[in-house]
């Protein structure tokens, strides 16, 4: 066995240069020779493992005791590191062995392929938004879609139903951000939100976009109310494009998580809050025109029927299409609460257009009837997204299938019924990969640009 005086003579000679081992006391240079011979004698019941300095258990100093000092035994480039007992033949001799140009990829693919193990979870987090979410995103939803019907009438030349139309928008924003606030816990979480700018992020571009909203539609409705025309349609035109972000951000932010029912329906989700906003703000708007005198053959209350119709039309359309693209990751919608509240919406979309188009001699009330139906089918709907993701957030083999990239799983949970479809296929943009790949760089740079541009406005006012 090697003394101190041995192993350490000379390490601190020659400042710079670490101390070389005699010939007799080198490690062997196979790593089977080293794990047979040179370890057996690293036993502590044999070797002295008394240290140098300090007392053996505690810890030891941790400042040099010469500055400049060179390590004792310390090989320049990690080469101290090829003798380690961590460096076996049988635990690291893949690195012997170069992988053939895609060798890699190939056994990733079949990876995802494979019968899955069995599944202990959970993987993700369940989202805890509860029902102020899910109200936020309904009153944003009425608030957007009437912003839009403002607009539209401003162009059909009806300034008094725009002027109500912008009045409605305004008072469907209102406790939007009571509720945000409700579900944060405390009002300086929203604030703090407010503090950057980031348009890579939907929840904060959503924040910004409610604060934009709802000042625009204070400042129409108060020029409305001091009869300034060209004002209040200039400040309506500007909240019906930040209502076109308010009402449709809110399924981009679903579809950015990682939970599989809100993933996987990225490409329809944004859309469906669309036409869902669309059809809950011309209903809201025409019961308000209704209530405040409106005729019965007036063209405008014409015009919010048909709009109402079709947009309801387009989001059963697009659910549709939504659940037939999940495959068994729907069942998060169909099962439980979300599935009463989705069937409840379906429901009574299908009991209001009946109504109106069955009963066309009931009068103005039926009508009447079909959009409170439909601003409660809006809420249903809303409710059915939410609590539809934290039942698949909780779905161990849904989650499990979204990361190996399989769309549906059988019954036992180990063969896929569909292969994955490559990224290309599953964008929503329907464009040449070289048109795909100058758009997502362009918005890259634009958004590294206005957050550069926010923050060095920001050191500038510190």
């Amino acid at each position: 066995m090697v003394n101190d005086e041995q192993r350490w003579e000379g390490s601190l000679e020659d400042s710079g240069e670490p101390a070389q081992l005699a010939s007799e006391h080198e490690p062997p240079p196979t790593a089977r020779g080293r794990e047979t011979e040179w370890v057996a004698d690293h036993d502590t019941q044999t070797r002295d493992i008394r240290p140098a300095l300090g007392t053996h258990g505690e810890p030891g100093p941790w400042t040099a005791g010469e500055p400049g000092a060179p390590v004792a035994l310390a090989r320049p480039g990690f080469g101290d590191a090829q003798w380690s007992f961590l460096y076996k033949t049988r635990d690291t001799d893949y690195a012997s062995t170069e992988p053939a140009p895609g060798q890699v990829a190939a056994a990733n693919r079949r990876m995802r392929s494979a019968p899955l193990s069995e599944i202990h979870g959970p993987f993700i987090h369940a989202p805890v938004w509860s029902w102020e979410v899910a109200s936020y995103f309904w009153v944003g939803g009425v608030a957007s879609g009437s912003a839009f019907v403002a607009a539209a009438c401003e162009v059909a030349g009806d300034h008094r139903s725009a002027a109500i139309a912008r009045k409605v928008a305004l008072g469907a924003v209102a406790p939007a951000p009571l509720l945000l606030i409700g579900d944060l816990g405390r009002p300086e979480r929203f604030l703090n939100m407010m503090r950057i700018f980031k348009p890579r992020s939907p929840m904060n571009m959503g924040a910004w976009c409610l604060v934009a909203f709802s000042g625009t539609a204070a400042l129409a409705v108060g020029a409305d109310v001091a009869r300034q025309p060209k004002a209040a349609r200039a400040l309506g035109a500007a909240t019906s494009l930040l209502g076109g972000y308010l009402g449709s951000y809110t399924g981009v932010l679903l579809a950015c998580t990682a939970v599989p029912l809100w993933s996987r329906s990225r490409a329809v989700l944004g859309p469906i809050f669309v036409a869902t906003a669309t059809a809950t703000g011309a209903a809201a708007t025409r019961l308000t025109l209704v209530a405040r005198g409106l005729p019965e053959d007036h063209p405008t209350g014409t015009a919010l029927t048909a709009l109402e119709t079709v947009a309801l039309l387009t989001e059963l359309s697009l659910s549709s299409v939504a659940e037939r693209r999940l495959g068994d990751t729907a069942e998060a919608l169909r099962r439980g609460r979300p599935g009463e509240m989705l069937r409840a919406a379906k429901s009574l979309v299908v009991l209001g257009l009946s109504l109106r188009a069955l009963v066309r001699n009931a009068g103005p009330r039926a009508d009447d009837v079909s959009s409170v139906m439909y601003l409660a089918a809006g809420l249903a709907f809303r409710y059915a997204w939410v609590y539809g993701g934290r039942a698949s957030a909780a779905d161990d083999r849904a989650v499990t299938a979204m990361g190996r990239g399989r769309w549906a799983l059988h019954d036992d949970g180990e063969e896929p019924r569909q292969p994955r479809a490559l990224s290309a296929s599953r964008s929503p943009l329907p464009l040449p990969d070289a048109a795909r790949r100058t758009y997502a760089e362009s918005v890259r740079r634009t958004s590294l640009a206005i957050e550069r541009l926010v923050r060095r406005r920001a050191r500038d006012d510190e």
